[in-house]
């Protein structure tokens, strides 16, 4: 397999992650500073040359570097990770840092695919699995602690575009891309639902979503990202392709800028724990929870 090449956006503290790379692999890690756009023809550029570079990156400062993206690394399909750090709601460092806008803009490039891993091992899991594409994947993980899921020894792969049933229910699936899967969870068992975890947003397991779509009297999507263009968008628009016709309520970050703040309770507000994705199933879907 060919050797990681770690291209790195911001400088980062001692102690972290990254800096230990840095010190066990010094030929193999560039600290390019905060300066994306050359972060992404630097990456370009190793990729013209035969490497693999994994970018680690803001999602919410890859925004600087889209002309980059589209231009040095999609149109000639250039494979690299983008390892999108701090996707979703990110509190404390406000509006500035959410990276909720990740999935809008990269689905629509071609030769980009994204992933939305929904733990701490998932997320292993799929930055294995975009490092063994041919072109360029972006794998979304959020900020802080994981769910406390078990890490399994060794990267074994997930299949490329493919999601997983992980309760099945009565009537309503929930369909969940990223961390919101574990609340999802959470509902299903109180209100005898099914979730599937989704996993990509792009390319979408449209299989999938069809037997589910059939077998079900409606649909709810999950992200915890803009619904505008985001993965349940990308939902609505395979259905009509397939000419399938259920009802489909979307729950993400509306049209708004995040608050600055804790993280926990930001994702009540926006009524995305368990609490608030079962109220508005609820009041949604009343006659199919009766």
């Amino acid at each position: 397999m060919t050797p990681c090449w770690s291209v790195l956006r911001p400088a980062m503290r001692e102690g972290s992650g990254m800096v230990a790379f840095h010190k066990r692999f010094p030929d193999r890690y560039y600290d390019v500073g905060i300066a994306e756009q050359h972060a992404l023809t630097f990456a370009a550029g190793l990729a013209c040359e035969g490497v693999k570079p994994v970018v680690a990156i803001y999602s919410t400062f890859l925004q600087r570097a889209y002309d980059q993206l589209i231009h040095d690394v999609a149109l000639q399909k250039l494979p690299m990770v983008l390892a999108l750090d701090r996707a979703g709601i990110v509190g404390a460092d406000g509006a500035t840092h959410a990276g909720v806008f990740d999935i809008p803009f990269l689905r629509c490039v071609p030769n980009v695919s994204v992933a939305c891993p929904a733990d701490e091992n998932e997320c292993r899991q799929l930055l294995t699995t975009a490092y063994q594409q041919d072109h360029c994947v972006a794998v979304r993980y959020p900020r802080g602690a994981g769910v406390g899921a078990k890490v399994e020894a060794g990267l074994s792969p997930l299949p490329f575009g493919k999601g997983e049933i992980r309760r099945q229910g009565q009537r309503i699936a929930l369909l969940a891309f990223g961390t919101l899967l574990y609340p999802a969870l959470e509902v299903a068992e109180s209100l005898n639902l099914s979730v599937v975890n989704m996993r990509w947003a792009k390319p979408l397991d449209v299989e999938l979503l069809a037997q589910v779509a059939h077998s079900h009297d409606a649909l709810v999507t999950l992200e915890e990202g803009a619904v505008m263009g985001g993965a349940g968008a990308a939902v609505l628009e395979a259905l009509q392709v397939l000419d399938i016709h259920k009802p489909v309520l979307t729950l993400g970050i509306a049209d708004v800028f995040t608050e600055h703040g804790d993280p926990v309770k930001l994702l009540a507000e926006l009524g995305l724990d368990a609490a608030g994705i079962r109220a508005s199933i609820a009041k949604k879907f009343p006659q199919l929870l009766s």
